[in-house]
C-alpha cells in the first residue's frame, strides 16, 4: 500500500463504516427453505446432526437452494508485535519472517491441511519486521514493522489500524470477484496471543489470568510473567468492555487480527461461507461481532483449540466449533480441516434423494 497515511485514513474509516452498514444477517426465509428440505431428505428427522445446522447456515448466508463450496481458500495473516521485547513468547520475533519463509516452501501445517482440502493458501504480511518485498508469492501488504510494544503505548496509531481493517475488507473484495466460495482466516505472529488475551479480557470481562495460556509453549515463571505483563497493560489502557471496540482494537491487538477483522466484515457482506480459526482469529471476529453484532451468524467456528481464553471467547460469540482436537497451532489449520465436514454437509444437503423421489415411505405419525 503506497498511499500515506494522511491520505488514506478518511477513505479507510469512510470504507469500515460502509461495509458494517451493508451487512445483513442470514436469511430467515431461506433458513426455514433449508430445514424444510432436510426434512425431506431419506433419514430420520434430524439424524444427520451438525452437519444439518451447517447445511441450513450455508443455505442461509448464500441465500440459494443449491450451496456451493467449490472453491476454498484460506488467508494467513502475518504481523508481529512489539510487546515481544517483553519476553512473552517462547519464540523470538524471528519466527515470523521464517515461518512465511516455509509457508512458501509448502512445508507448514498450513500448506500440508490446506493440500489435503483442496484450498489455496494465500500468505499476506501486513507488518512481518523484515524485508519481505522481494518474495513472490506473498502479498505485500506491509502497514508497518510491526506493531509498538503495548506495554508502552497503544499498539497502534489509529490510522495504521484502518489501513489494517482496509486490507482485509480489500481481500475479501478480491475472493468474491474471483468466485472463492469457501474462505478461513488464519494468522502467523509471534507474540500474537499476548494481543488476544488481552482483548479476550477486555470483551469478555474475563480476568487476565483467565483467558491467558502457554501461546507458543511458555509455561511455569514465564507463563505467570506473561499474564502480569497483560494485567499491566489492561491497567495501563484503562479500556473495558464498554469501550469502543476500535479503541480496544487499536491499543491491543495486532495488524493481522486488524486485518483479520475487516476481511470477515467484508465476507459477511459478500455473503461468502467463511470459517473462524483459532484463538487470535476469534479474537479478531469477537471485535468484528462488537463492531457489528449480525456477523455473529454468518460465521463458522473451525474449532476450539487448547488455548483457555479460545473457548471463553467461542461461548461469548455463541459459536459452537465443529472441531476440538486440542491444537494450538493458528496458521488456519484447525478452520482448513472443518473444509471437509462442511462440504460434506453440504452435499448431503444437495445430492441426497428426497422421500417423494426415491419412493420411500415417511415415517408414521
Amino acid at each position: 500500500m503506497n498511499q500515506s497515511v494522511e491520505k488514506i485514513t478518511p477513505a479507510s474509516a469512510r470504507l469500515l463504516e460502509e461495509v458494517i452498514a451493508a451487512i445483513e444477517p442470514p436469511d430467515c426465509g431461506w433458513l426455514a427453505h433449508a430445514r424444510a428440505h432436510l426434512d425431506c431428505l431419506t433419514k430420520p428427522l434430524g439424524s444427520l446432526g451438525r452437519l444439518e445446522d451447517i447445511a441450513a447456515k450455508a443455505v442461509s448466508i448464500q441465500r440459494t437452494a443449491r450451496p456451493q463450496v467449490g472453491r476454498k481458500a484460506v488467508y494467513v495473516f502475518a504481523a508481529d508485535h512489539g510487546i515481544t521485547d517483553e519476553g512473552v513468547s517462547a519464540y523470538p520475533k524471528e519466527v515470523t519472517h521464517q515461518m512465511v519463509l516455509n509457508f512458501l516452501q509448502g512445508g507448514a501445517g498450513i500448506n500440508v491441511i490446506a493440500r489435503h482440502a483442496g484450498a489455496d493458501v494465500v500468505i499476506v504480511d501486513v507488518g512481518v519486521d523484515a524485508d519481505l518485498a522481494s518474495l513472490p508469492g506473498v502479498l505485500h501488504r506491509k502497514i508497518r514493522r510491526a506493531t509498538r510494544n503495548m506495554l508502552r503505548g497503544p499498539a497502534m496509531e489509529e490510522s495504521e489500524m484502518l489501513q489494517a481493517m482496509q486490507v482485509g475488507i480489500e481481500l475479501a473484495d478480491e475472493a468474491q470477484r474471483e468466485g472463492i466460495e469457501l474462505i478461513a482466516v488464519g494468522e502467523m505472529g509471534i507474540g500474537n496471543t499476548t494481543a488476544a488475551s488481552a482483548i479476550t479480557a477486555v470483551l469478555t470481562g474475563s480476568s487476565a489470568a483467565l483467558v491467558t495460556g502457554a501461546g507458543t509453549g511458555v509455561k511455569g515463571p514465564a507463563l505467570e510473567q506473561k499474564r502480569a505483563i497483560i494485567e499491566a497493560v489492561l491497567a495501563r489502557h484503562g479500556v473495558g468492555a464498554s469501550s469502543d471496540p476500535l479503541a480496544i482494537l487499536h491499543c491491543l491487538g495486532g495488524f493481522e487480527i486488524a486485518a483479520i477483522s475487516g476481511m470477515l466484515l467484508n465476507c459477511a457482506r459478500h455473503r461468502v461461507v467463511t470459517v473462524v480459526d483459532g484463538f487470535i482469529a476469534t479474537a479478531a471476529a469477537a471485535i468484528a461481532c462488537a463492531l457489528q453484532p449480525s456477523l455473529r451468524d454468518c460465521l463458522i467456528a473451525g474449532h476450539q483449540s487448547q488455548e483457555p481464553g479460545h473457548r471463553i471467547l467461542l461461548e461469548h460469540l455463541g459459536l459452537q466449533p465443529i472441531l476440538q482436537l486440542n491444537m494450538r497451532l493458528g496458521e488456519g489449520t484447525g478452520a482448513v480441516l472443518a473444509f471437509p465436514i462442511i462440504e460434506a454437509a453440504i452435499k448431503l444437503y444437495n445430492q441426497m434423494a428426497t422421500f417423494a423421489s426415491a419412493q420411500v415411505s415417511t415415517a408414521k405419525a
